[in-house]
């Protein structure tokens, strides 16, 4: 975590001359995370190299969600060349350790981050946004077979598996009516000191966003792969946005196909963290992903992709499989 060379200057310039630059935080991409000091205040600076990021759509979609009355980092300085951003600072506190510190907290927050998504969700999607279109989901869920599946030593029937995805998933994957964040979990939420409720929340990660389901963020928030939700909260908090929302068409049943889907993709995503990005403390957390998938995978709306499973995926190359 050393800052990049070009960073001193690029701070001068932004009206932050010789301010301290301490290592905050890294992430499962290619950028990374500073906190700035000065004697008028602090900030983030976000190293977000190319060709590997591009941090102009984490501006672009910062700019929509305060424009809608979320708060998202504002970019107070930009060297897009360089990729890098002055962005403003939410402090430290994060969702997830505040709820896993304080079970009372729980669902007093959880429930401010459901109000969020229904006020995010009362306004169409953003503008420019790529469509979440049924080749986005396949491709997501082929990360399971392409990096997960030859980790435990597996070869499986990759084409049956795209067919069953795109059999159980084809009634929803028309519906691009909302801004979906991707990321919207306990430890991209910020709590904000001295406010409540929605205004209290802090976004980040957003960068890749597209336009699709409103269940998907639903379901990235209530099956977090990193930390556990109990049942019984998420079961509260789903009618809770259901309540609110009031959403369209069999809400319950897209929720089950996209936390499969998105679970799948995690899996994948962990396996080729620690085999191609030699970060295998993403291995951790795989046994939590696999109890959602399973659940998921239970509802009836999956049944070609849970046949799929029984027939390419022993139980002993699940949940605790030795990935190589």
């Amino acid at each position: 975590m050393i800052p990049p060379a070009a960073a001193p200057d690029f701070l001068a310039s932004a009206g932050w001359p010789d301010a301290r630059i301490e290592p905050l935080a890294g992430d499962a991409s290619f950028r990374r995370y500073f906190r700035v000091f000065a004697p008028h205040g602090r900030a983030v600076l976000m190293d977000a190299p190319p060709p590997h990021e591009d941090p102009r759509p984490f501006i672009a979609m910062a700019r929509h969600l305060n424009a809608i009355g979320l708060n998202a980092p504002r970019a107070l300085a930009a060297d897009l060349a360089r990729g890098l951003v002055l962005i403003e600072d939410f402090g430290d506190v994060r969702m997830r350790e505040t709820v896993d510190a304080d079970a009372a907290t729980e669902r007093p927050v959880y429930g401010a981050a459901i109000d969020l998504l229904v006020q995010l969700h009362r306004h169409p999607a953003a503008e420019g946004l790529r469509p979440y279109d049924a080749a986005e989901y396949l491709r997501e869920a082929a990360l399971f077979t392409e990096w997960y599946a030859p980790a435990v030593g597996l070869t499986v029937d990759a084409d049956g598996y795209r067919a069953a995805w795109a059999e159980a998933l084809a009634p929803i994957v028309d519906d691009r009516s909302v801004t979906v964040l991707r990321d919207y979990h306990a430890e991209n939420i910020m709590l904000i000191a001295g406010r409540s409720g929605v205004d209290g929340l802090g976004l980040l990660d957003f960068q890749d966003a597209l336009a699709g389901h409103p269940a998907y963020d639903l379901v990235s928030l209530l099956q977090d792969a990193r930390r556990d939700v109990p049942e019984a909260v998420e079961a509260e908090m789903f009618a809770r946005y259901a309540a609110a929302a009031d959403p369209a068409g069999d809400f319950a049943t897209a929720y089950a196909l996209l936390g499969a889907q998105r679970n799948a993709k995690i899996i994948g995503i962990f396996a080729r963290l620690a085999r191609r990005d030699g970060k295998p403390r993403y291995l951790e957390l795989l046994p939590r992903v696999w109890r959602y998938l399973e659940r998921d995978l239970a509802h009836p709306a999956l049944a070609p992709v849970r046949a799929w499973f029984d027939r390419n995926v022993p139980a002993d190359k699940r949940a605790g499989a030795v990935v190589q």
